[in-house]
């Protein structure tokens, strides 16, 4: 068992980096809405590392679940994949999660101040993983589907956030907290459409973006939302860091070419390879500007 474990979290969910984004969704949010609220003095202990382990343990679920109830599509479309290939069995994915689970909800209830929102988001998780109980009408429409599934980003903030605004006395209620809530949301569903994005050439019967509506007018409304995106980060760090502003307007308008180039050549790249490329230089850029901010001040 132990062997097929390790085959699966080296495929579909490594341990390290998966902790690592842990740690950077968690930290990010917790010191841009402390940052923003003028709070500068930190008390980092237990309750933190619960929180990246919370935030950790539940993607690990959203990833299990995701593996289980798509099992008979990847059977047909994924045949190389751990689960459907043979080489994993459901039974070893379903003990560890639960292992894993119930190790987050005895250190939430033991530890944590924000039980509530931390119901409130294992609640979420648990309707995406029956389909909302509308199997039938969401898994054969990919639009519904993104609509019920996709935000589940927005609670996964939402618990960072409720714990922060608890532990410091924030008001919930302000410009920097309804920021903070979608400033990972957008990335999430940015790569969520662009991966389902194919070049004509390249579509096959998995049923894509591109394919229901034109790659040109999947990828158009996914530069907007980008653009969209990349306005809540300036408005989170625009107190911190004129600096960064600068580099986050950089980066938007390479990514706007970068899609621009797409529409007009749609075979020279794939265009989620770019998306990641950029998430990643923008969540960098904003986990810096949190960094300098601590060690130097506003710049």
């Amino acid at each position: 068992m132990l062997k097929r474990l390790q085959i699966y979290f080296k495929e579909m969910y490594p341990i390290i980096p998966r902790i690592v984004l842990g740690l950077i969704i968690f930290f990010e949010i917790y010191f841009i809405v402390l940052l923003n609220s003028g709070i500068t003095e930190f008390n980092i202990g237990i309750q933190e590392i619960i929180g990246t382990y919370t935030v950790f343990a539940f993607l690990m679920w959203l990833r299990i679940a995701d593996d289980l109830k798509d099992y008979e599509t990847d059977k047909k479309l994924f045949k190389e994949r751990p689960l459907p290939s043979g080489r994993v069995k459901k039974k070893d994915i379903i003990i560890v999660c639960i292992i894993v689970e119930a190790i987050a909800i005895a250190l939430n209830i033991m530890f944590m101040n924000n039980i509530l929102f931390f119901i409130i988001l294992y609640g979420y998780g648990y309707l995406m993983s029956k389909w909302f109980f509308q199997k039938s009408k969401i898994q054969p429409c990919l639009p519904l589907a993104l609509i019920t599934h996709n935000p589940v980003q927005m609670f996964v903030n939402l618990y960072i956030i409720s714990f922060t605004c608890i532990k410091y006395s924030i008001s919930p209620f302000s410009l920097t907290t309804v920021m903070a809530l979608f400033t990972l949301y957008f990335p999430a569903l940015i790569w969520e459409i662009s991966r389902k994005i194919k070049a004509p050439k390249d579509e096959n019967e998995y049923v894509t973006y591109s394919k229901l509506f034109g790659y040109k007018k999947a990828t158009r409304f996914v530069l907007i939302i980008t653009i969209i995106d990349i306005i809540t980060n300036i408005i989170l760090v625009w107190n911190l860091n004129k600096i960064s502003v600068l580099i986050l307007i950089l980066l938007v308008s390479w990514m706007v070419y970068k899609f621009v180039e797409f529409i007009k050549n749609p075979e020279q790249y794939k265009i989620v390879s770019k998306v990641e490329r950029y998430t990643y230089l923008q969540e960098t850029t904003m986990l810096v500007t949190v960094a300098v901010y601590l060690l130097i001040g506003k710049i």
